[in-house]
């Protein structure tokens, strides 16, 4: 038997939300690791970490539109402007990063994961919404929606939670860490001098 249209839509939902999320924060563990390991806050210091801290915006105001705003046209060109804002970012993080501190092979590579995964949920949230992406380029039988509206069917309350939390535990508390830690680094000779 040949699975339905709406069988495919919440197996592509329960990738995107169970396996590619997961992954896309894990990765961002793994990369704050690797800045740890090379002791950033002795090398590029407090620049890279805002750097680093920029790019959680560039990528949390996605994730959150696509919590809890309906995905219409206007929220998947926020999310596509978003994915490519923070790609020159990226660009600009590795340029600057690798002039102050060695990158290693390990961290590259993770590095294509943090720009991969965007990449993979923005086109996946793209194909489940498919008519409203077509209609951005005046394609398909639906006309372009830019209202903005809370999601007409909140995804589970329970996953909103657990992703909620999992941002704060695995990425704004290590590099909010990450950032006060190469402050603090920063400031230590100011702070013997003044002493």
């Amino acid at each position: 038997m040949e699975p339905t249209h709406l069988t495919l839509s919440h197996l592509s939902e329960m990738y995107l939300m169970y396996f590619i999320v997961p992954l896309w924060l894990a990765a961002g563990v793994a990369d704050w690791l690797c800045h740890r390991r090379s002791g950033i806050e002795h090398t590029s210091g407090p620049k890279e970490s805002a750097i680093h801290l920029l790019m959680l915006v560039e990528m949390g105001a996605p994730v959150l539109a696509a919590l809890f705003l309906d995905v219409n046209a206007l929220v998947l060109a926020f999310m596509i402007a978003c994915f490519f804002v923070h790609e020159a970012t990226a660009l600009w993080d590795v340029s600057y990063a690798t002039q102050h501190r060695t990158v290693t092979p390990l961290e590259q590579h993770i590095h294509s994961f943090l720009e991969m995964l965007p990449l993979m949920a923005v086109s996946m949230i793209a194909l489940l919404h498919w008519p409203q992406f077509a209609a951005l380029f005046g394609a398909g039988p639906e006309a372009a929606d830019f209202g903005l509206r809370w999601k007409e069917s909140p995804l589970p309350r329970s996953y909103v939670l657990w992703l909620m939390a999992a941002i704060v535990v695995f990425e704004l508390l290590p590099y909010g860490e990450e950032f006060a830690r190469t402050v603090r680094e920063k400031l230590r000779p100011r702070l013997s001098r003044t002493a």
